[in-house]
């Protein structure tokens, strides 16, 4: 009898691209998926640790499934695993630990029945390449991601995703070129082009490839899907990408970016490459260029030295801005990071109290947003069902509405829909052509 098997992910899209690819190489391999609830012989848990919360989840998940799944082989492998893998030994009951330098080796080493090490990782090389994992669909989403790059050697002074992921790497044009035309010949009308610092993507390839260049080389290969940028930092947007987004329909309105902080003196202790003046120039530049695109932002707050004056700051910053939602973070220190020793800590209760003001503000913006977007018409992928019972399809607009639609089939395509009110953090809108 075939052995059956559970992924369980955390963490970001280039961590769900990664699963996807062990999800067609166990299939591929003979092995069965577990549905939910039930026992699975093999259940890998693909880890994140760029926050406490994130390692604790990542332990959390790993215990579960030994706890869940008697006899079965449990596989921790992601950045926990790559950076810290001695905490995952002390887990009783785990089988396999594997870093992200060798994610690709999983399937032989599950199907391998003698040798097996516990831990399965090396370092990265300096000059380690791109590791190209290819996939031909994307299970249980109607939207595909495709990691197109690997890699961040900014070091900011908070964030332990170097050692996790190590240098630059870049997948070559002509690969991604062919892996836009598989996912549109499986039928995918969006495609998320993803990395762990994607503005970089191409500079280790050394033949002028860059972002840019690469959107161009997708527009001139007229598929028929629309492309979404994962995040970017501020100093990467550029007119091309700006007049890209204005006048073409291949490139979703929507830019997600990084500021972390408002307060100049918290981002050069950040390490972070921007100074406030230069952040909100960008952003006008995009509002003013396309005004209904959405402006996700991340922010953190409680680094080490943002006193009241830094804090202040950066919700002023935030308020002014024409920004359509926020992701905010707690600091949280990670061992190894240059933070990890920074004095001047803000007290935990005051952290909780900014995270909170800094929700509500980002709450504000998004509806702001919403509103602004009513009485206009945008291509929406259709994605699922939300109310059979009123043939609702929940789906997304080029410019990152959630909307729910009434359309008698479900199919994924993109649908023109005209937004008409806002109830319940969603979009409520009517078909005005398929």
């Amino acid at each position: 009898m075939s052995k059956s098997f559970k992924i369980i992910t955390l963490g970001c899209k280039v961590n769900q691209y990664e699963s996807a690819y062990l999800f067609e190489a166990l299939d591929s391999a003979g092995l069965i998926r577990a549905g939910d609830g039930d026992h699975a012989d093999i259940h890998i848990v693909n880890t994140c640790i760029v926050t406490q919360t994130a390692s604790r989840q990542s332990r959390q998940e790993i215990r579960k499934a030994i706890r869940e799944n008697p006899g079965a082989i449990v596989v921790a492998t992601g950045c926990y695993a790559q950076v810290y893998p001695d905490e995952l030994l002390g887990i009783d009951g785990i089988g396999l630990i594997v870093g992200n330098t060798e994610k690709a080796k999983i399937p032989d080493l599950l199907l391998c029945e003698t040798g097996k090490e516990k831990v399965v990782s090396r370092a990265f090389a300096p000059d380690a390449a791109f590791e190209f994992l290819p996939i031909r669909r994307f299970p249980g989403r109607a939207r595909a991601f495709l990691k197109i790059q690997d890699g961040c050697q900014c070091n900011c002074s908070y964030c332990i995703v170097p050692l996790a992921r190590g240098p630059y790497g870049s997948l070559s044009h002509e690969k991604v070129l062919d892996m836009l035309a598989r996912l549109a010949n499986e039928g995918y009308r969006e495609v998320v082009l993803t990395g762990i610092h994607l503005g970089m993507y191409g500079v280790d390839l050394k033949n002028g490839m860059d972002l840019g260049r690469l959107l161009v080389a997708i527009k001139n290969q007229r598929l028929p899907l629309r492309i979404r940028l994962s995040s970017l930092e501020i100093n990467e947007i550029d007119t091309l990408l700006i007049g890209m987004m204005a006048s073409d329909d291949l490139l979703c309105r929507h830019l997600h970016i990084p500021l972390q902080s408002g307060d100049d003196r918290i981002l050069k202790r950040m390490n972070r490459h921007y100074t406030v003046a230069q952040f909100a120039e960008a952003i006008k530049m995009v509002h003013d260029s396309v005004p209904l695109a959405a402006i996700g932002v991340d922010i953190m707050t409680g680094f080490p030295g943002e006193d009241i004056s830094a804090y202040e700051n950066t919700y002023a910053l935030i308020k002014d801005l024409p920004i359509s939602y926020l992701h905010v973070f707690p600091f949280s220190p990670r061992p190894g990071t240059a933070a990890w020793s920074f004095g001047d800590r803000v007290d935990p209760g005051t952290v909780r109290k900014r995270a909170e003001d800094l929700r509500d503000l980002g709450q504000k913006k998004k509806m702001v947003f919403y509103q602004k977007c009513l009485d206009k018409e945008f291509p929406v992928l259709a994605e699922s069902q939300y109310s059979e019972k009123d043939n609702l399809i929940k789906g997304t607009s080029d410019n990152y509405l959630p909307v729910l639609f009434p359309l008698t089939q479900k199919s994924n395509r993109v649908i023109q829909v005209r937004m008409e009110r806002v109830e319940n953090n969603v979009v409520i809108g009517r078909v005005t052509e398929e």
